[in-house]
């Protein structure tokens, strides 16, 4: 009998101290480390606003158990066409890519890159390409293990001189972000000219091409600002990227199981979204730092944008005659697409966080005075500068914080006090 109980109590330590024990292997193990390598710059939002918030969420998730090293601007060597071999190789453990940089490679995924095909919006477009990839895409990207998959938003003409019709088309070179873009362009009576969006200043400079056809994001990082027009499309997009988070096989088939699950829960619809609204919001401040600027904008009618729609339908002919020769089933591709672009076409506009409003002491101890708002809506804000140059007018020697038998003196405001409401 105390034979039985010793036992007992040894087995009951020995469940109770497992847990702590593992728990104390894993603290000692150094954490995985994951080479994220991209062809973005450090400073681009891709970078600064998904990636490196997506790696560090993915380590915390971890408790440190996985670290991310991020490479941006092909530090870890080669060009981006080069960057799914490099997966596929080891030499890194992550990349964020786009497919089109291999043109033929993964022609499935392409259907999001036909023209009018894809949304105005990222986040849209991403929500449909991910589900669209998890039904139809696994074949086509079965040597590496994708985490989500993404598509940019809108692509605009950015122009010098007005774009309002097909006619204004004519010999117009523009630059595009994939080939399928150019076959559009062509079909439009313009000319599309692919190069690295580093190049486009120079070659605007030059006079290689005359605009752009690409993503708003891409006028303020390459500080275009004398492109002064600006024509958009009323429905879908004339142009977008796809592009893929993805890891290398070997390296997600080696980590634990439930390190596996980490990575799961951080990859799929919710790493998707994250991209898409990313480049929504980016779009939505490029443009509206346009219209400040005083550039003209375009917008076609549902009539002309359905001409243009139509004279590029031979682009989405011959990529359906492709995927016949591929053996695929390019419409029932492209229909699956258009439906789950349709599925998610009422995702609300992301909303950008509000700060708090703090109430202000020293705007309370003052005066009654004209609000600030009032005084902004009056007067350009170029004006500002010399509005506070102006002596302000002592304030009422009735103030209700001071007895009417003792008045007290007039106090002229300091400046940085009077910058306050201005």
């Amino acid at each position: 009998m105390r034979f039985a109980r010793r036992t007992l109590l040894a087995s009951l330590v020995a469940s109770v101290a497992a847990p702590a024990l593992r728990h104390a292997a894993r603290a000692d193990t150094p954490p995985i480390t994951l080479k994220l390598h991209h062809y973005f710059s450090s400073v681009s939002s891709v970078h600064d606003k998904f990636l490196a918030p997506w790696a560090r969420k993915l380590e915390a998730d971890s408790s440190g158990r996985i670290r991310v090293d991020l490479f941006p601007s092909m530090q870890l060597g080669g060009a981006p066409a080069q960057l799914f071999d490099q997966l596929r190789d080891g030499t890194a453990d992550i990349v964020w890519t786009a497919p089109n940089h291999t043109p033929g490679r993964f022609p499935k995924i392409e259907v999001f890159e036909l023209p009018f095909v894809a949304s105005r919006r990222a986040l849209v477009s991403s929500k449909a390409i991910q589900e669209f990839a998890a039904i139809n895409l696994k074949d086509e990207f079965r040597d590496i293990h994708p985490l989500c998959f993404a598509c940019r938003d809108r692509a605009v003409l950015h122009t010098r001189r007005a774009i309002q019709s097909m006619a204004d088309m004519k010999d117009f070179k523009l630059h595009v972000q994939n080939p399928l873009a150019a076959a559009a362009m062509a079909a439009l009576g313009a000319q599309g000219v692919p190069m690295p969006v580093p190049q486009v200043p120079m070659a605007l400079t030059q006079h290689v091409i005359d605009g752009c056809l690409d993503p708003w994001g891409v006028v303020p990082a390459l500080k275009l600002t004398d492109l002064k027009f600006h024509t958009e499309f009323p429905n879908e997009t004339p142009s977008t990227t796809a592009f893929v988070l993805a890891m290398n096989r070997d390296t997600y088939d080696r980590l634990p199981r439930d390190l596996k699950v980490v990575v799961d829960a951080s990859a799929g619809p919710a790493a998707a979204a994250m991209a898409g609204a990313m480049w929504d919001a980016d779009a939505a401040t490029a443009a509206s730092a346009a219209r400040d600027r005083g550039d003209g904008f375009i917008v076609l009618s549902p009539e002309e944008a359905q001409r243009w729609r139509k004279a590029t339908e031979p682009v989405v002919v011959a990529w359906l005659k492709e995927m016949k020769e591929r053996h695929a089933d390019g419409g029932k591709l492209l229909a699956g697409a258009r439906a789950l672009l349709a599925k998610y076409a009422a995702e609300p506009e992301p909303q950008p966080p509000q700060p708090p409003q703090i109430e202000s002491k020293s705007q309370v101890a003052q005066p009654p005075a004209p609000s600030p708002p009032q005084i902004k809506a009056e007067l350009p804000a170029s004006e500002k500068p010399i509005l506070r140059q102006v002596p302000a007018s002592p304030p009422s020697p009735v103030a209700p914080t001071v007895p009417v038998a003792k008045p007290a003196p007039a106090v002229v405001p300091k400046p940085k006090e009077l910058d306050i409401p201005l």
